[in-house]
């Protein structure tokens, strides 16, 4: 490994994860090189677990990736540095002055989408609860089993 390590991409879960992509080629181990590497460092990383969390765009859990670029022999301040751009991805991007990143607008619901989903779930609470779904104290009438006991 002469050349140096790929640097993690801060800028969105699709973004990061290829940069895990290429941390993996450039070190040069398979899947199950990687969990035995990683638990030599007292890491915990199946080869499943990580070959998914290659496959996918979505940002993977902070100790799946100290265990990664552990496993993939990257030196602990730039662990530190993918775990940043983890954190920096985590909370909604990099810094508002930033330049690299265009303006991003926050998606959101609006308020009737929201009003009509209470309402609905209280249509269904309400009708469930007038239906008796919630009430145990009906009587049982009779009772017919298959079992008939000796009467003593």
């Amino acid at each position: 490994m002469t050349t140096p390590s790929p640097t993690p991409a801060d800028t969105d879960p699709a973004a990061y994860v290829a940069a895990l992509r290429r941390l993996k080629e450039w070190s040069g181990l398979s899947y199950r090189a990687l969990e035995r590497r990683a638990t030599r460092t007292g890491h915990h990383l199946p080869y499943s677990t990580a070959a998914t969390m290659l496959g996918r765009d979505r940002l993977p859990r902070a100790e799946l990736v100290i265990a990664f670029v552990t496993a993939c022999g990257v030196e602990a301040d730039e662990a530190e540095a993918w775990l940043t751009a983890r954190s920096t991805i985590a909370c909604g991007g990099p810094s508002a002055g930033s330049a690299s990143m265009p303006h991003r607008r926050r998606l959101r619901r609006p308020r009737w989408a929201l009003a009509a989903a209470a309402a609905l779930a209280a249509a269904l609470l309400g009708g469930a609860s007038f239906g008796g779904a919630f009430t145990d104290d009906i009587e049982v009438d009779t009772t017919r089993t298959s079992l008939h006991l000796p009467h003593s």
